[in-house]
């Protein structure tokens, strides 16, 4: 029997590959809020709380191995409508709502899970499906 896997402290990281990157950030600073940790013409990085990082890359920047100078990131690519969800409280579900109309975001959808979470859906400026989703959607959230 192999020796178990070593522990996972979480999804650190997640990437979209955009067409507009000004665009892109714009909608991430001003309607979500989020406080760049990095900007420059390939990437824009948004701390998403608890140690979550959003990764926006320029589409087209990261076909190429990427040297810098404490090594070299491989390269990495992604296509289409993505779809990532981003944890809130229960109760700060509505005031996302509100916050999001305010911005000119329309909801897709919205979702009662059977664990007794809840979803909100919208789409980014570049077509990707945002979540945002409290607690009860998952046996582990």
């Amino acid at each position: 029997m192999a020796p178990a896997a070593p522990n996972i402290d979480g999804v650190l990281e997640t990437s979209l590959y955009v067409d507009d990157l000004e665009g892109a950030a714009r909608f991430y600073e001003e309607a979500m809020g989020f406080a760049p940790l990095v900007r420059d013409a390939r990437l824009c990085a948004y701390d998403c709380g608890r140690r979550s990082v959003l990764l926006l890359f320029a589409r087209g920047t990261t076909g190429e191995t990427a040297p810098l100078a404490g090594g070299a990131i491989p390269p990495h690519e992604g296509a289409g409508r993505l779809h990532l969800a981003f944890a809130v409280r229960a109760e700060d579900l509505a005031s996302w709502e509100t916050r999001l109309a305010d911005h000119g975001v329309s909801i897709e959808a919205r979702m009662t899970w059977p664990r007794g979470g809840a979803s909100l859906y919208f789409r980014d400026p570049e077509g990707n499906l945002v979540e945002l989703a409290t607690p009860g959607l998952w046996a582990n959230y």
